[in-house]
């Protein structure tokens, strides 16, 4: 069963009883690192970092599919992570106040699905 990697505790909530979720507390940012160290242990992307029109500084959830099982690393992954990560940098980060949260997770949650689910 693929991994999926998030940050987003309704991601978390509505998926763990269909897949094997791991959840981790951090940051964008932290989480591109993360799944960076992952895909560098031999672990493949599934779904892009940066799918949809979110720009990184928009919302601090991120969901991404990984593989089950370390394999060869794959170029192809480590290449799409690292630019992501160049990428987050890039974006000064945004105050965004806590009322949105709610709305963010579920664009997130709404983003993941349809990859999963096509």
């Amino acid at each position: 069963m693929d991994i999926l990697v998030t940050n987003n505790p309704m991601v978390k909530e509505k998926c763990q009883s269909e897949l094997k979720v791991e959840y981790l507390d951090a940051d964008l940012l932290g989480m591109l690192t993360h799944i960076r160290d992952r895909v560098h242990k031999g672990y493949k992307l599934l779904t892009h970092p940066m799918s949809g029109s979110v720009k990184p500084n928009e919302s601090p959830y991120k969901s991404v599919l990984i593989s089950d099982n370390p394999d060869n690393i794959d170029p192809q992954s480590v290449s799409i992570i690292e630019e992501c990560i160049l990428t987050a940098k890039k974006f000064p980060t945004k105050h965004i106040p806590e009322q949105h949260f709610h709305d963010l997770q579920t664009i997130d949650l709404a983003l993941i699905r349809s990859a999963l689910y096509q």
